[in-house]
């Protein structure tokens, strides 16, 4: 019999399977008598002359290829790729950066202005295909004010992720600084027909914040960005260039819903967090568990979390004597950083756990569906009741690991670290709590 961690790592590995973009993409679209055809939405193809790719997020090379593996065989595309990777198969007229993440570089600068220069050729008979996953908003970057060099984006970036704001909150400002989101790729775009299609990783609800919505409405406001300057205190933490751009009031309003732009605009929602549950729930239930699946505890602290799942799993055991059960959870969970160490967010959580279970019969597993977990190579982690145990062994402390923010050590220490290599996915973190009679 596999080991409940083994069993752990093979749920985590079949929902990956499950949610392979290409795949989804091939399921949910279709060409049929020259017509695209989208989960809610049909578009003629007979008078499209051009079809533009702009594709931006961890994902990106996963939806061009499921994208292009819908297109009918001799349909020219062209456009422009930005991910944190380069594509391992070259794709002819398309020009692919390496963006920086979770820091905009050089390319994610270059990747936005090329965006751009492409979009302003289009017109009536272009259609313009946005594909769109997370980490958008630093793969692809550029200031409205045209004074801001590199160092400049990257010091606006360090202001915002170190204030103590909501990420919401992050993406209202970063909507209103840039030429590129905010729906400001759609306005680009002109009278070309528009489709985004989207794999997120961020709650149903709030579409706009996936890459910073560069192809959609923007629903927040010049007020709710001066507001989230005086409270934060922002434009004390900018450097000098935009502080005086800000003072000339030169920061224009974004594009609304209702504005021509996003006529002849649709979104479609490929993948998100339905999906995610819906593949691990399955996966789950093939190895014999009696599962249930929970989202409230997205972006809690993460101890609360701790604490939260595993009491629910406590109670689901309780009402279901004899069972092997299973809480399925996803979405992020917030994890200061309070030292020097190598981990992230799901290792973390991992870690949390290894005294709450230990010497009994759960399991907890953690990980990033894109593969990354924080400045680890792993996407995350996985104990049971003897990991304690068995880290007291080797000399490791789980409760100093914690303070250094060292998770990934300790569990890489032990061989349960999950590392996967990036997996061209990115939807929520993924975790696993499993409970044996």
């Amino acid at each position: 019999m596999p080991s409940t961690k083994q069993i752990a790592r093979d749920i985590f590995r079949h929902t990956l399977s499950s949610i392979d973009i290409p795949s989804v993409m091939e399921r949910k679209l279709a060409v049929e008598h020259s017509r695209l055809i989208l989960p809610s939405a049909s578009l003629d193809l007979t008078s499209v002359s051009r079809v533009v790719l702009i594709a931006i997020g961890k994902a990106a090379h996963a939806m061009v290829q499921g994208f292009l593996n819908v297109l009918p065989a001799g349909m020219a595309v062209e456009g422009v790729v930005s991910a944190p990777t380069k594509p391992t198969t070259l794709v002819p007229h398309l020009t692919c950066f390496v963006g920086g993440h979770p820091i905009p570089n050089a390319d994610s600068l270059r990747a936005a202005t090329e965006i751009l220069r492409v979009l302003q050729a289009c017109d009536s008979n272009t259609l313009v295909v946005f594909l769109l996953s997370g980490g958008g908003s630093a793969l692809v970057e550029l200031p409205l004010d045209p004074s801001l060099g590199l160092d400049d984006v990257q010091a606006v970036h360090h202001a915002l992720v170190t204030c103590g704001a909501p990420i919401d909150t992050m993406n209202t400002v970063r909507r209103h600084l840039s030429a590129v989101k905010g729906g400001r790729l759609a306005l680009a775009a002109g009278a070309a027909q528009k489709i985004t299609l989207a794999v997120t990783d961020v709650p149903v609800g709030k579409e706009a914040a996936l890459a910073s919505g560069p192809s959609l409405p923007d629903p927040t406001t010049i007020a709710d960005v001066r507001r989230t300057f005086a409270h934060y205190h922002l434009p004390q933490r900018f450097p000098k260039v935009l502080q005086r751009w800000l003072d000339a009031s030169l920061m224009p309003e974004t594009p609304k819903p209702g504005h021509p732009a996003f006529a002849n605009a649709h979104f479609e929602l490929l993948l998100g967090m339905d999906d995610l549950f819906h593949a691990s729930h399955h996966a789950v239930e093939a190895h014999g568990y009696l599962a249930f699946c929970d989202n409230s505890t997205d972006d809690w602290p993460l101890e609360k979390a701790v604490s939260n799942l595993l009491s629910q799993l406590d109670v689901w055991q309780r009402e279901n004597p004899g069972q092997r059960v299973a809480v399925i959870a996803d979405g992020e969970v917030s994890s200061p950083v309070t030292g020097n160490g190598t981990g992230g967010r799901n290792s973390a959580f991992v870690l949390a756990c290894v005294e709450k279970i230990a010497g009994r019969r759960i399991t907890v597993f953690s990980a990033g569906t894109d593969g990354i977990d924080g400045n680890s190579p792993a996407a995350g982690a996985v104990a049971d009741g003897n990991t304690l145990a068995r880290a007291k062994s080797l000399g490791l402390d789980p409760q100093h690991a914690f303070q250094q923010s060292d998770a990934y050590t300790f569990f890489s220490r032990l061989h349960d670290a999950i590392v996967t290599g990036p997996t061209g996915n990115n939807l929520r973190d993924l975790r696993v709590l499993l409970s044996e009679p």
